[in-house]
């Protein structure tokens, strides 16, 4: 198991969003696609951690293996339809059922107590809301906002919201200070180099 975190307002936490949007966040638990893959989805616990950080439930909803098997294909129909998207190439027939499914199932509940929000229901209702945000973002994001993280390793997806949409990694914490390191350590070896 992947003992990476972040830290936050909320303590240490396994999962990383910075993505900008929930569906686009359930693809980065399957890290480094195009070479050695970390699943950060290991066993169901892993799935609840992941929904209650999120911020889609605020109750842990015991998923079971079951559970994780039906996000894990959630998570690769929605990677396959968002990799669709960007080559401009047509849908798969069986990632799009996928989804439209996931779309049919009820949301969780939602509730105001003296504490706060609460946001209560199962596995398949915090499922849901992750389907339905892969469908806002495949249905309504404008080209060229849409994009990959610019480390060549990095398979992360995000929404690039910034001005000029001049964003380039998908965080600065894993990806961004990475390739801003390496690129000082290069003009300092370039320029090492001329003074010799």
């Amino acid at each position: 198991m992947s003992t990476d975190s972040v830290t936050c307002q909320d303590g240490d936490v396994k999962h990383v969003f910075v993505s900008g949007n929930l569906g686009l966040d359930l693809l980065g638990t399957l890290k480094w696609r195009r070479s050695e893959e970390e699943e950060l989805l290991e066993d169901p616990s892993d799935l609840d951690a992941w929904i209650t950080e999120a911020g889609v439930l605020t109750v842990s909803p015991a998923s079971t293996a079951f559970d994780l098997k039906q996000a894990m294909t959630l998570r690769e129909a929605i990677y396959a339809l968002v990799h669709s998207r960007l080559e401009g190439s047509a849908w798969s027939p069986s990632a799009l059922d996928t989804l439209n499914r996931w779309n049919g199932h009820d949301g969780p509940t939602t509730r105001l107590t003296p504490d706060g929000v609460e946001r209560i229901g199962g596995t398949a209702s915090a499922l849901a809301v992750v389907a339905r945000a892969a469908t806002d973002v495949l249905s309504h994001t404008e080209p060229g906002v849409l994009k990959e993280c610019a480390n060549e390793r990095c398979t992360r997806l995000f929404i690039d919201e910034s001005r000029g949409s001049r964003r380039s990694w998908c965080g600065m914490a894993e990806c961004g200070n990475r390739a801003k390191a390496a690129a000082y350590r290069a003009r300092k070896k370039a320029g090492t180099a001329a003074s010799s």
